[in-house]
């Protein structure tokens, strides 16, 4: 009876420490197993603040459950999305709304091994993110893609007014449609198991902007909080294979030496931060017969120009059709995936992915 009573509180006590051993636990932002990808502020490691649409953080994790702890910028009445992928489920999109926000992303998992995807949908203009760290109970190394992409653009590139699973078009604010994280690029690097990055704003053009932003892209390129045009990017942290350009739309129509000027001037500025990358002039996927004609002339020529300078790195490639069944006359998501496939289709030639 004695060893049966000694049997039975020893056994007590290793389910009690092994339920302690597997219970969650936080992992500050700073782990090094977390993976992070995009223009990102790291004076603070164990704070990490991101501003561009398109910014996503990785891990895998051991568990039945995922924690992750963000602050949100909070500037007015903004407040930011975010897209939240487990293992190879449907992604899904949360609306941060506090200051502080403790958010359970993932209850009840098969025990094991998972992964996690965590997606900042709104664009710079709706504010920073500030990544706090995740609660689970093992931390894993993650294998980052070799292969990168970098999409420069606007709205169409933020993947703005493309969502209106939760909020409809012309209700609620300006931003509540944006999903960065099913816009053509991310979804075109998917395609070809790359990692990327949006270098874009709303409303941006090459060499005039609308919606009264005053700057445009050349000049807030390198920067990390693009539509603020503030704090240095350090281009040594991301070298991509293959950058788009995708402007135009806000430029207007534009006379010809001056925008094929100022474009082949940007190129230029690109293939000093990335001098082997091959860059890709792109049409606007929503332009209108005007524009498309307009841009379909001035981008061979500014191609041709690139070339007869001695850069041959730079290509174009012009999308099928027009694009604007979403919100504010932008591409749809269904559109955006048609976008990405066609562009994924060029850029895998143009590599040999």
């Amino acid at each position: 009876m004695k060893y049966i009573l000694c049997f039975i509180i020893a056994a007590t006590f290793a389910v009690k420490a092994s339920a302690k051993k597997d219970a969650p636990k936080f992992f500050k932002a700073d782990d090094r197993h977390i993976s992070y990808t995009g223009r990102i502020d790291f004076s603070n490691p164990a704070k990490p603040r991101f501003w561009a649409a398109g910014v996503y953080i990785q891990a895998k994790f051991k568990g039945t459950s995922l924690t992750i702890f963000l602050n949100d910028e909070e500037p007015g009445d903004n407040r930011n999305y975010i897209e939240v992928v487990i293992d190879d489920n449907k992604p899904f999109r949360i609306k941060l709304t506090k200051k502080v926000n403790e958010l359970t992303v993932a209850d009840d998992l098969a025990p094991g091994e998972h992964t996690v995807t965590i997606c900042k949908d709104t664009e710079s203009g709706i504010g920073y993110i500030d990544f706090l760290g995740m609660k689970c109970e093992k931390l894993l190394p993650v294998k980052k893609p070799h292969h990168k992409i970098e999409f420069i653009g606007d709205s169409i590139t933020c993947g703005s007014g493309i969502d209106e699973s939760d909020v409809k078009c012309d209700m609620g604010k300006w931003y509540d449609q944006h999903n960065a994280y099913l816009s053509y690029g991310p979804l075109t690097a998917r395609q070809l198991d790359a990692q990327y990055y949006l270098s874009s704003v709303s409303g941006i053009g090459l060499i005039h902007s609308c919606c009264n932003i005053s700057l445009t892209m050349p000049q807030a390129f390198d920067k990390m909080n693009q539509r603020l045009d503030t704090i240095q990017w350090d281009f040594s942290r991301y070298t991509p294979d293959v950058v788009t350009i995708c402007l135009g739309q806000n430029d207007g129509k534009q006379d010809s030496a001056r925008f094929c000027s100022a474009y082949v001037t940007f190129i230029g500025n690109i293939h000093s931060h990335y001098p082997k990358a091959d860059i890709v002039c792109l049409n606007s996927p929503m332009g209108n017969e005007e524009l498309t004609a307009m841009l379909k002339r001035y981008i061979p020529a500014i191609a041709n120009a690139a070339h007869a300078s001695g850069d041959k790195k730079v290509s174009y490639y012009f999308f099928s059709g027009r694009y604007n069944d979403g919100c504010g006359g932008h591409p749809g998501m269904a559109q955006h995936q048609l976008i990405a496939d066609q562009l994924a289709g060029y850029i895998k030639g143009l590599e040999k992915w």
